[in-house]
């Protein structure tokens, strides 16, 4: 909750979100495999108040990175037109590969994808991992817009799509009973200058704080709102100063009253808290989304393989993690040049909603415990969530045939049930330091899931 606005059900509901980056930097496609970026920006940052503050900055903002002056080196491949300016990794492969070419002349290439892109199989795999919410770019940083706008970019002619990649996206995700936000990146557009951004202090400087700007990205968002009704409003570092976001944010809930805002609007209340790459040590009361990519780039990076991603069994545990301390997960995926999710990236999404297709009770539409974690008496991480008066214990891996968990207090007379394909119901009795739970063999699965119930 902020003010008096409490987060729509939906969104605590959903918990597990896509999100989609695609544009112009999905052509060359390239940044470094350092991950120095993602490292700095989740670590420190798990405390669930702003003293330690729990609060990854957002990507590119001012203070996410101090220490290294990381840019040159930015393994976000959707920053490649401002990281290939700068002396590092990104510029040696554009010479090598692209010569002199200049950024805006990949445009060609992507118009010629955008023609022949579907966005059926995006929608399809977005339902078949079990996402509730998709977040697609509509702008990223270069500016360059995914629909036909009535507000075109006043310094270069056509930077943007003809075909309307986000309102087809939006009627294929909504088709399949999904929820549809909208990236837009409000604080940084390079076509209007500032290029290039050699350190991540001067990213809050890199504003536009042309009144024409300002009245640019409103005319942007208010259009996004009334053609395309987002569920989500996510926006990206920051807003122009001239700019008035809290009359835009009241005019939006005014035209979809359960929609949700984000915290990247420079203005004093959200929906949701987002921390990039970063999560939380323990429950946080106020809502929250961890936002990272499936890998270490938002866009592709022709680089990563399947060992610079999160496994299925990594994204289970960490949604479960996220989903007792009262957070979502919205993860990123990076459709190529073409316009097709990488065949590595789909086979990890739909391991994560086969899981979800026979454990979800334990993730959708629940809330934390009293505590988020416990250890079983093997050392096995524990994840605790509840709906009404049921407990679901998440186990993070093979807890063994019988377990302890030492600390949970369980009712008397509580039943207790297996989740999904478990090999045995199991058995509970009690034990020295807590009840053991004895449940059998159990099948392989990034994580096991119980479900406790007070007794008749």
């Amino acid at each position: 909750m902020r003010g008096e606005r409490e987060t729509p059900a939906w969104y605590r509901d959903a918990k597990f979100g896509i999100m989609i980056h695609w544009g112009l930097y999905s052509v060359p496609a390239w940044a470094p495999l350092d991950d120095e970026v993602v490292r700095l920006l989740g670590a420190g940052r798990t405390g669930p108040d702003g003293s330690g503050s729990g609060e990854s900055a957002p990507e590119g903002s001012a203070g996410a990175v101090e220490r290294s002056d990381p840019l040159a080196r930015h393994s976000y491949a959707e920053w490649y037109q401002n990281t290939y300016l700068l002396d590092g990794p990104t510029r040696a492969y554009h010479r090598r590969v692209h010569g002199d070419r200049a950024y805006a002349d990949f445009r060609s290439e992507f118009v010629a994808a955008v023609r022949d892109w579907d966005p059926a199989p995006w929608a399809d795999l977005c339902a078949a991992a079990g996402g509730r919410y998709v977040v697609p770019t509509s702008k990223h940083h270069d500016g360059y817009l995914l629909w036909p706008s009535a507000h075109p970019n006043p310094h270069l002619p056509q930077w943007q799509t003809g075909r309307d990649v986000v309102g087809e996206l939006g009627a294929a995700v909504r088709d399949r009973g999904l929820r549809y936000g909208l990236y837009y990146s409000g604080g940084l557009d390079w076509t209007f200058g500032n290029l290039p951004i050699h350190r991540m202090a001067d990213v809050a400087a890199s504003v536009p704080d042309a009144p024409g700007y300002a009245r640019y990205v409103d005319a942007h968002w208010r259009e996004l709102i009334d053609r395309y009704r987002p569920s989500v409003l996510w926006n990206d570092i920051g807003y122009p100063p001239a700019g008035d976001p809290d009359r835009l944010v009241a005019e939006y809930y005014a035209a979809v009253p359960d929609g949700v805002v984000n915290d990247r609007f420079s203005r004093d209340g959200a929906d949701v808290r987002t921390p990039e790459y970063g999560t939380r040590s323990e429950i946080d009361p106020a809502p929250w989304e961890t936002v990272r990519a499936l890998g270490l780039s938002f866009g592709w990076n022709r680089q990563e393989t399947a060992e610079h991603l999160l496994s299925a069994t990594e994204v289970v545990r960490l949604l479960a993690d996220v989903v007792s301390k009262n957070g979502n997960l919205l993860l990123g995926i990076t459709p190529d040049d073409r316009g097709v999710v990488p065949a590595t990236q789909r086979a990890v999404l739909h391991e994560v909603g086969r899981w979800l297709a026979e454990h979800g009770e334990a993730i959708y539409g629940t809330r934390p415990c009293e505590v988020p974690a416990a250890v079983t008496s093997a050392g096995v991480p524990v994840r605790f969530t509840r709906r009404d008066d049921v407990r679901y214990l998440i186990v993070l891996g093979d807890p063994g045939p019988e377990f302890g968990v030492p600390g949970l207090s369980l009712p008397p007379g509580a039943r207790l049930r297996a989740v999904g394909p478990a090999a045995a119901q199991p058995r509970v009795r009690p034990g020295p330091d807590g009840p053991v739970l004895t449940v059998g063999p159990l099948p392989p699965a990034p994580a096991h899931v119980f479900a406790v119930s007070p007794g008749p």
